[in-house]
């Protein structure tokens, strides 16, 4: 999230992945994929710098996560568990589900 002041000094945070686009003209306008709009103090660019920022901060998290949490190269986050520890192997009571194609 990134924060952000609206005319009145208030502070809020936006998810800066949910902005569609930014307009200064003149005042800087905020423009959210649903439609939303806020206008803020800060520049176009300064909006973008803190963008460019939280995004720079994600990528260094991710890149500093411990070397453990990796398993067959992707990051185990901790959420679901893998399909083995939940049934003791891969698919249902451990055992292979072979894919097949849908009928239509």
């Amino acid at each position: 999230m990134i924060v952000v002041t609206r005319l009145n000094e208030s502070r809020f945070a936006v998810n800066p992945d949910l902005i569609e686009r930014i307009h200064a003209s003149p005042d800087t306008t905020l423009v959210m994929v649903d439609g939303a709009k806020y206008i803020v103090t800060e520049t176009m660019e300064e909006v973008i710098e803190m963008i460019a920022g939280y995004r720079a901060y994600i990528l260094n998290l991710a890149r500093d996560m411990p070397a453990a949490v990796y398993q067959h190269g992707h990051p185990q986050l901790g959420l679901v568990p893998p399909a083995a520890e939940q049934h003791g192997g891969s698919g249902p009571a451990g055992k292979t589900v072979p894919l097949r194609p849908r009928n239509n």
